[in-house]
């Protein structure tokens, strides 16, 4: 993808509805800080692919896993403003969900910009791109497409009460 937004959309609609499983805000992180990469390359004139080492299955995931785990250890200072955000449930999440969160987003990220780009080895050391395919544009739609899925569902989850369904709040009154 050329803009990182466009990977919000899936992170945002696979990553809500499983919010009791897995930390939606490292899985949202994940999905967006692969990017960090081509940024780097671009901002500082590197010669260096613009999609690199982090744009591969394996280093996609051990960065998850690290990222997972920093945000593991950053939980108590952030957990108010995700619960304020309807990001977490209410139940503590283990450690397995952030790093769960992290290598799962990261390698979405590689999957999704996988078939787009010429310089991306995804099956690290291997140096072939058996999922390139520049044509298949209908990605950029996928991601539209989920964000606004991932959108309305997470209006859905602020006019709900503590998580739970508006539908379930108003059969009470």
């Amino acid at each position: 993808m050329p803009f990182t937004v466009f990977h919000l959309g899936p992170a945002l609609a696979l990553g809500l509805p499983l919010r009791r499983y897995i930390h939606v805000p490292t899985f949202i992180l994940a999905n967006v800080f692969i990017d960090i990469e081509p940024l780097l390359v671009l901002a500082l004139d590197l010669n260096y692919s613009l999609h690199g080492y982090l744009h591969t299955l394996l280093f996609a995931s051990m960065f998850g896993a690290v990222l997972g785990y920093a945000m593991y250890l950053l939980e108590k200072v952030f957990k108010p403003l995700y619960k304020t955000l309807h990001l977490v449930p209410e139940n503590p999440i283990r450690i397995e969900s952030f790093i769960v969160a992290g290598v799962s987003g990261s390698i979405l990220h590689v999957l999704l910009d996988s078939p787009l780009y010429h310089d991306i080895k995804p099956f690290y050391p291997i140096a072939v791109n058996p999922l390139l395919n520049p044509n298949l544009t209908t990605i950029y739609s996928i991601c539209i497409f989920t964000g606004l899925i991932g959108v309305a569902y997470y209006i859905y989850l602020l006019l709900s009460e503590k998580g739970k369904p508006l539908i379930s709040r108003i059969q009470r009154s």
